[in-house]
């Protein structure tokens, strides 16, 4: 696909109003307890977004059949039809537990390459490492010790381990990792969900996190991938199987090696640009806020070409088009 400078700049803009779209319909759902609306309501709210988008997008990471959604699914058309082909990967909200419950670090996100850019990974769990840039090449290894990593990057970046921060969901299959990362001596800061959050914070110098491991979902892995390949940074992703099932879905979906640990460039590669908008306020982003009938969203959008990160507030009247 020939690029056009002027017309990724216009996307890039087209694909923060997407997300605000989303964060505010979510937002009205802040704290009251129901998942499923707040998610429904950014699903809706984006799908009807991208419908005035000039570009031929098709959803390589999107929401899912499971969930009873039969909105912006993998394999769906998006866009006009009318503009460049681009691989789409999304999520209206990323944790819609953390906004039911009022949580930090609630976030619509989306991404966008070109066409056959973003990774088609099969919708099962992640083993997953990340940290910042500008440090050295395969420093840390998702075949490591913690404690190997952990000496690894304290020596890069020339501070003790007792300095370092990891970020981890808390979950319950992370118990040996919490654990082993505590006897390393680093600190740990547990979130409850949003790990596209806490793997892009490992970028950003003011947000205090260092390295993010565990288990999350893969899609998570590929949007959290071209965040990186954007503003920089290092991460693994190797995909989960816990059964015969499981271990099938990796086949059908061409990936000869189960083990294969994918990097930043293997996931999102070319010309990428995300955008992210905080619902709920977190390390990234602060969430919606409302006087009134007008809402205040804050968004970061980036596009891996030029490496520029914009830092987007609008103002919007509640019940008027977005623009």
């Amino acid at each position: 696909m020939a690029e056009n400078k002027t017309a990724g700049r216009n996307l890039a803009m087209e694909a923060v109003r997407i997300t605000e779209a989303a964060a505010r319909a979510a937002s009205l759902w802040m704290g009251r307890g129901d998942e499923e609306s707040a998610d429904q309501a950014a699903v809706n709210a984006m799908d009807k977004a991208f419908k005035g988008l000039s570009i031929d997008g098709t959803i390589r990471i999107g929401e899912s059949n499971a969930n009873g959604i039969s909105k912006l699914i993998a394999g769906e058309k998006v866009g006009t039809g009318n503009g460049p082909a681009v691989d789409v990967a999304l999520m209206p909200v990323e944790g819609p537990t953390i906004v039911a419950k009022s949580e930090p670090n609630g976030l619509s996100v989306i991404a966008m390459a070109e066409d056959g850019q973003l990774l088609n990974l099969p919708e099962l769990y992640m083993e997953k490492l990340a940290i910042g840039g500008g440090l050295p090449a395969d420093l840390v290894d998702l075949d490591n010790q913690p404690a190997d990593n952990l000496k690894a990057l304290s020596q890069a970046k020339g501070v003790p381990v007792s300095d370092l921060v990891v970020c981890i969901l808390d979950r319950p299959r992370h118990g040996e990792i919490i654990a082993k990362t505590r006897e390393a001596g680093a600190r740990i800061m547990l979130i409850v969900d949003g790990d596209v959050s806490g793997v892009i914070a490992t970028a950003w110098p003011k947000s205090g996190i260092d390295l993010y491991c565990g288990i999350g979902g893969a899609p998570q892995g590929v949007l959290s991938a071209a965040a990186l390949a954007c503003v920089g940074g290092q991460m693994q992703g190797r995909l989960v199987s816990r059964d015969k099932a499981e271990k099938q879905k990796i086949s059908d979906a061409g990936i000869v090696d189960p083990g294969q640990k994918f990097s930043v460039a293997d996931m999102a590669s070319g010309n990428v640009t995300f955008a992210a908008t905080g619902v709920t306020s977190g390390a990234l982003l602060n969430g919606v806020t409302k006087a009134d009938n007008i809402a205040l969203t804050q968004s970061l959008v980036v596009r891996s070409q030029t490496g520029t990160l914009r830092y987007v507030e609008a103002y919007h009247q509640f019940g008027q088009a977005d623009g």
